[in-house]
């Protein structure tokens, strides 16, 4: 049987979510960093260049670039191609107003550092309305 790790952070979002975890060290861009139309992300030199959001818990340090990210997020999740959820260390303006426009589960202000203690392939539950992450390692 394996551990189980919990986070307590701030959450956006209702439900309680679980799925794979997808993790980067580096912030991501929404606005020309991930498709909308595929759910990939496209940004050069992006450690996740050519991996795909859809489904995934994403987790990431924090988000970057303009505005236009929270409605790349918005058209992600109306085409069905978005994160299952997000946790971020530390949650910018562009993300929690997407995950809010897109219904998008969002964890962030986290206790412990996500990026850190997530890894790529973990089994994540996310519980956003107590702002609960549990990390399923084996």
């Amino acid at each position: 049987m394996g551990t189980v790790i919990e986070i307590q952070g701030s959450g956006v979002g209702k439900g309680i979510i679980r799925g794979e975890a997808l993790v980067t060290k580096e912030p991501i861009s929404f606005n020309n960093g991930v498709d909308p139309t595929t759910g990939l992300v496209i940004e050069v030199g992006h450690e996740l260049k050519g991996q795909s959001v859809t489904g995934k818990i994403l987790v990431f340090p924090v988000g970057k670039g303009s505005t236009g990210g929270s409605y790349v997020l918005y058209d992600l999740a109306d085409r069905g191609l978005a994160p299952a959820a997000i946790i971020n260390s530390r949650g910018d303006t562009v993300i929690v107003t997407g995950c809010v426009m897109g219904k998008i589960p969002l964890v962030h202000k986290c206790d412990k550092d996500p990026v850190a203690t997530i890894a790529t392939g973990d089994m994540v539950e996310v519980e956003p309305e107590k702002g609960i992450v549990r990390v399923f390692k084996n």
